[in-house]
């Protein structure tokens, strides 16, 4: 049975969008949705009758906002349009996250305010449901909307730039031909409709979200495996310890630590220590702001992915049409800058709890983990690899959102970047989920070397996944590949489900809960 989704009747989420894009889910517009956008339409096609200037309906773009258009050239004007602005260069973005970022504008289309005609919003969505997927060179858009990037999606729609269907990549017009698709006619003001829109970026968002999701819930496991080798102190998940100070996410930061440790051997006897080293007993105030950024960055993707935030805004109900700066994404922008900087934290941390796992003086455990002493270097030399890491992380977290260079004869003089900075968040993901096998591999041996004592369920799963790839350290041997194969079990979907159980009941977002 094939799903539907039906849009316009309501927010769409970023778990629905992800679900949607991925398999083969068919999109259907609400009654609510027609009824929007054909009022709409009407509106922008009564200001196309007359002589009120209308950005980019009958005036040029930018600085050339001046330019008054004739009447008989406005649907000329809106190929022309999307022509001169497919300016997106180097590789294209994966055609999964391509089509996510098609979704994102079929569904802003739906609320109304582009006044987009309905038969072009009906072949987009005819796009999607065929398996047409534009695509989208991942670098010319600088925040202020993706219009640079958005004409490749825009330019498959009328037959022109290239689209992903059926596994390989097509000229646009032959991939529509392919799935028994015409181009779409456009109307006035139907390219701007298309072009003036963040989909690119919350599209890109939304994805580099969903992996981000998957590398905490790794991460999380991975901490609670490194507390349960060093023997520490559970009492610091205490709820009264959190509820003292509840500062942002923390309390659930400290109930999430609680329930994936739960029936692990750290609750049966006293514990080696009342106060652990600080990356161990502050878990729970780095979690909680790291829970909270996630959470302001993915509300504030979804919350432009389900808005109207076309310039210029058709007001059906007022029946005009109004010049906007919506298009502007600081929101976004500052959400990835800050998450990224909360993710440095993290790695610090992981970073701090592999180097003292090796460290017989703090963990009371053999010499760098190697159970045969002498010259053995053990788990020490990895040591290196985790520092260039870390350095790798925190390079990427430098804010992208600071600066921007005045363009289009200085009319569009400010802009947030938020591309760049979801772009080198993704960017972060890779040396942090590799920082965090190293932490994974040395917790599990410190597990082992610790005499195997009952862990917690979640633990259990992810010692067992580690140990089905990756042997305990006996003597000396090449590590390194070690450490990719754990970051493959990082990504395994099943473990991950596995993993997810652990997080039921808490207020999470539902890319990190699965709910």
């Amino acid at each position: 049975m094939i799903d539907v989704l039906e849009i316009g009747e309501r927010a769409i989420g970023l778990t629905e969008i992800v679900t949607a894009s991925a398999g083969s889910t068919q999109i259907s517009l609400s009654p609510a949705a027609l009824a929007r956008v054909t009022a709409s339409r009407a509106v922008v096609e009564t200001y196309a009758e007359g002589n009120e200037p209308v950005y980019g309906l009958n005036t040029g773009l930018g600085g050339n906002l001046g330019y008054r258009l004739d009447p008989t050239s406005l649907a000329a004007f809106q190929v022309q349009m999307i022509r001169g602005r497919t300016i997106g260069v180097g590789p294209a973005f994966p055609e999964t996250v391509a089509r996510i970022q098609l979704l994102c504008r079929i569904i802003g289309l739906a609320q109304g305010g582009a006044g987009i005609s309905l038969a072009v919003l009906e072949g987009m969505i005819a796009m999607f449901n065929r398996g047409v997927t534009p695509c989208i060179p991942g670098r010319g858009s600088i925040g202020a909307g993706d219009l640079g990037l958005a004409a490749h999606m825009a330019a498959v729609a009328i037959g022109r730039g290239e689209a992903w269907f059926e596994g390989r990549r097509w000229p646009g017009a032959e991939a529509l031909a392919a799935a028994g698709l015409l181009p779409v006619t456009l109307g006035a003001k139907d390219g701007l409709g298309l072009l003036n829109t963040s989909a690119v970026t919350c599209g890109h968002a939304t994805g580099v979200l969903a992996d981000l999701a998957d590398l905490l819930i790794f991460a999380t496991a991975t901490a609670a495996l490194s507390l349960e080798g060093y023997a520490a102190n559970p009492g610091i998940f205490d709820p009264r310890l959190a509820e003292a100070r509840p500062a942002g996410g923390q309390v659930c930061a400290a109930a999430m630590f609680r329930q994936i440790l739960a029936g692990s051997y750290l609750y049966d006897a006293p514990s080696r220590s009342i106060q652990d080293a600080l990356s161990f007993r502050v878990l729970s105030q780095i979690y909680g702001p790291l829970l909270t950024a996630f959470d302001t960055a993915a509300e504030a993707v979804a919350l432009e992915i389900n808005a109207a935030a076309d310039n210029p805004l058709v007001l059906a109900e007022d029946g005009v049409i109004l010049s906007t700066a919506n298009f502007h994404t600081p929101a976004i922008a500052l959400a990835f800058d800050s998450l990224a900087i909360a993710l440095c934290h993290l790695a610090s941390a992981s970073i701090q709890r592999t180097i003292k796992l090796m460290d017989a003086r703090l963990s009371g455990l053999p010499k760098y983990l190697s159970p045969i002493g002498g010259a053995s270097v053990g788990f020490n030399a990895l040591q290196k690899t985790a520092s260039y890491l870390h350095a790798e992380i925190r390079l990427k977290a430098t804010p992208a959102s600071l600066d921007s260079i005045p363009v289009s004869e200085t009319v569009e003089d400010h802009a947030p970047n938020t591309p760049l900075t979801i772009r080198k968040l993704e960017e972060q993901l890779l040396p942090l989920r590799l920082l965090i096998a190293i932490e994974a591999m040395t917790a599990a041996q410190a597990v082992d070397l610790r005499g195997k004592p009952a862990l917690s369920a979640s633990t259990t799963i992810l010692h067992a996944a580690i140990r089905a790839r990756v042997p305990t350290l006996g003597e000396d041997r090449e590590i390194g590949p070690d450490v990719d194969l754990i970051d493959g079990i990082a990504q395994n979907q099943a473990l991950l489900a596995s993993l997810r159980e652990s997080f039921k009941g808490l207020s999470l977002n539902p890319l990190l809960s699965g709910a």
